[in-house]
């Protein structure tokens, strides 16, 4: 396409000898921070669902793919269009029942399919968790790490009563741990992953459920705070019951 060769012409200027002192300093490393942000910005647009602001956050986005390539290409590595065939041949294969004579009738089985596919691509591995970047969110980590474990077999037989009965093991070891040290952070974790686990047998993104929580606080503290500010008073003019029962106001109102 023309307007992406016009992009990778203009990254490629930018780093240029004649370019823009900000871009020429630029590597993989420092660029990280940012795309971390674009990112970022990019779900807040989906959960927005702002169009225009989608648009704005996928170019974002895009910019940043373009610069990654355009400096393995000054390191002779690849270039974009390299990158572009790899993604290209990946969805060929890892679709044969729609670019080949495989037929494939359910999700389900897509997904099977698609992950039989991915470990015959990466023969070298020595652990069934081997690529998942630890750098994930830690929720997202936790999920993906029980995902990868149960199709080689680690997983709850009877999850309806095994989770649930770990569950309540996890939080009475941390009703039992004192003060706020390394061990009450473990048990913390432990209640925390399995958690995770639930989620994940019920169908539910742990990553998504906590954040949508947390944009709930956050609307009803603003809530509460416009409400009362309305009334010439602040939040920490108030006594505890006062502010519970603001808080069950705001969830009325939302």
């Amino acid at each position: 396409m023309k307007e992406i060769r016009t992009l990778t012409q203009i990254i490629a200027r930018l780093r240029g000898p004649r370019g823009c002192p900000w871009d020429q300093k630029q590597t993989h490393k420092t660029l990280r921070p940012m795309l971390l942000e674009e990112v970022y910005e990019l779900l807040e647009a989906i959960d927005q669902k702002d169009d225009q602001a989608l648009q704005e956050e996928l170019g974002d986005v895009l910019l940043h793919i373009i610069f990654h390539s355009q400096l393995a290409q000054e390191r002779r590595a690849f270039n974009f269009q390299k990158v572009a065939k790899q993604l290209a041949e990946k969805l060929v294969s890892r679709h044969p029942h729609v670019f080949g004579k495989e037929r494939l009738a359910t999700t389900q089985q897509v997904l099977k399919r698609w992950h039989q596919l991915k470990e015959a691509e990466k023969p070298t591995r020595q652990s069934s968790l081997d690529g998942i970047p630890l750098h994930l969110p830690s929720l997202l980590l936790a999920q993906n790490l029980q995902k990868r474990a149960a199709r080689v077999g680690f997983d709850w037989p009877d999850p309806k009563r095994g989770i649930p009965a770990k569950l309540r093991e996890e939080l009475r070891e941390i009703a039992q741990t004192k003060g706020s040290g390394p061990a009450f952070a473990r048990e913390l974790g432990d209640v925390l992953f399995t958690l995770v686990n639930l989620a994940r047998h019920r169908g539910v993104d742990a990553e998504t459920a906590c954040r949508d929580s947390a944009r709930r606080f956050a609307t009803r503290v603003r809530s509460i705070e416009t409400s009362l500010a309305k009334k010439g008073k602040k939040t920490t003019q108030l006594t505890p019951r006062q502010l519970d029962q603001e808080w069950k106001k705001a969830k009325k109102r939302r």
